[in-house]
Formats: C-alpha cells, structure tokens, sequence
C-alpha cells in the first residue's frame, strides 16, 4: 500500500508559457525531460504574469497536446487549469484526447481561477472566489462522468491535481475528487494545511495517504525539502519563466530526488 512515508519523490517543472517564443518553450521542454524531469507543467493564463504585462504568451492546452507529441516519457498537465475557460465536458475531452496522443501521460491540474485580466480581456464573468470555487465543485463530477461515457475512453484513470490552500472548500474537493493536492508556502503553512486536509478525508470517509501531496518549491532543497518529506510531501514543482529559461534550479531538485530515492 502507497502511504504518504513511502511514496518515491518526483520532481515537476512548471516551464512558464511567458516572454520566449515556442520554440525555445519546445527545446527547454526537451531539455528539462532528458535531465530527468517526472512531470513537466505549464500553466492556463492569457497573459504573463510576471515581467512585462503585456509580453509573449501562449495558450495551454494547444500547448499540452504538443508537448504530447514532442516529449516521450514525462507526464505533462497545468498547474493549473482554470475551471471557469471552458464547459466541463468539454475540458474532460480535451483530457481525454491528450490522454490518448501522450500514451497515458497527462495529468488534469484543475483550480478555481483567479487572475481577473483573464477574465475581463477574455469575456468571461469574473464574479467572487467563492462562486469561482462553487463552479469548480459543481464541475468536478460532471468532468468525472464525461471521462466515463467517452469512446475510446481515456487509457488509463487520468490523474486530478487540485490546486489550492482554502481551508473549507478547496481542500473540501480535494479530499473529494484529487488523487494530487498542490500547494504553496513555507513547512508551516503545509503543515497546517496538510492537517486540514486530513480532517476533510476523515469526513468524506478517505484515507489522506491516497492523495499525493505536492508543493511549489524555490531555494536549496537540502535545506528545504527534509521538513516538506516530514509533512508527506512527494512531489516538488520549481518554476522557471522565459525568455531564458534557468534550468539549474531543476538540476540541484533532481540530484536530491536521486539521492534520496537510491
């Protein structure tokens, strides 16, 4: 049985769609895979989010499906997609297609949104955080049930990564619906957080050691990693944004993930 203690360590890339041209989003993608990368994200926003507003960005998901075919080994998904961009069903066929074109190697990150010049430069209803996270739970299981009636289905049980910290309703559906919890800040912040998602499976009747426990990591991971391994934490994401992508950060995570796995 999988637990929390003896899950292997994964290290993910989060390679920022933002200010380099896809081309050098391609060759980084390649790069970042023949280091030995476990998963590779991008993220689901119109525009950069940091650096020049309004500089080079490209969309998600048309993205997901290339990396589908230009990667051969690593997992790909957002980290994450925004709930509120597209129908439900038809994101779970989005999911279930890239599913198909990367031989099972998609991921489905999902989140509530919360980036307001997505929403008004792209005409969608920007509304409150707490109607976008109820959107989010009214779409989780009809996204569940549209993988189910597709034709081929999707290869395998495709993965669900809940982004987010609120403490009454995201982690709610992350006990629910997640098979990877993702979130962010110092040990005890996780800490904290960890414990509260361990009250809501204990409510839903699930056990917490079937959700894998990731985290947006920076910094040396000597001295950061040992206290999220305390908290279960398995799977840790750095980030890297264009236009030249650094990969060093992601070199020093993978040689601690090899050590601590041998």
């Amino acid at each position: 049985m999988t637990t929390a203690a003896n899950r292997p360590i994964r290290v993910g890339l989060q390679l920022q769609p933002q200010h380099a041209d896809y081309a050098t989003m391609r060759r980084t993608a390649a790069k970042a895979e023949e280091l030995g990368v476990d998963i590779l994200f991008n993220w689901d926003h119109f525009f950069p989010l940091y650096g020049e507003p309004d500089g080079l960005h490209f969309e998600c998901w048309t993205m997901l499906g290339a990396w589908a075919e230009s990667t051969s080994r690593v997992e790909i998904g957002a980290l994450v997609t925004c709930n509120s961009y597209r129908n439900p069903e038809l994101l779970a066929d989005m999911a279930r297609t890239v599913d198909h074109i990367s031989d099972g190697r998609l991921i489905l990150g999902i989140g509530s949104g919360w980036f307001e010049r997505d929403y008004d430069e792209y005409g969608y209803e920007f509304g409150t955080a707490g109607g976008r996270l109820d959107d989010l739970a009214g779409a989780l299981p009809r996204i569940e049930s549209r993988l189910g009636k597709l034709n081929p289905p999707p290869t395998r049980k495709i993965p669900v990564l809940i982004g987010g910290g609120g403490e009454k309703k995201t982690l709610k559906l992350v006990a629910r619906h997640a098979d990877i919890w993702h979130g962010f800040g110092d040990p005890t912040v996780v800490e904290r957080k960890v414990g509260i998602l361990d009250q809501h499976c204990a409510t839903v009747g699930r056990d917490p050691a079937e959700i894998e426990r990731s985290c947006g990591v920076k910094g040396d991971p000597a001295e950061l990693a040992p206290k999220l391994r305390d908290l279960g934490v398995s799977l840790y994401t750095v980030d890297a944004g264009g236009p030249d992508y650094d990969l060093g950060p992601l070199r020093d995570w993978i040689a601690w993930r090899d050590e601590q796995n041998a």
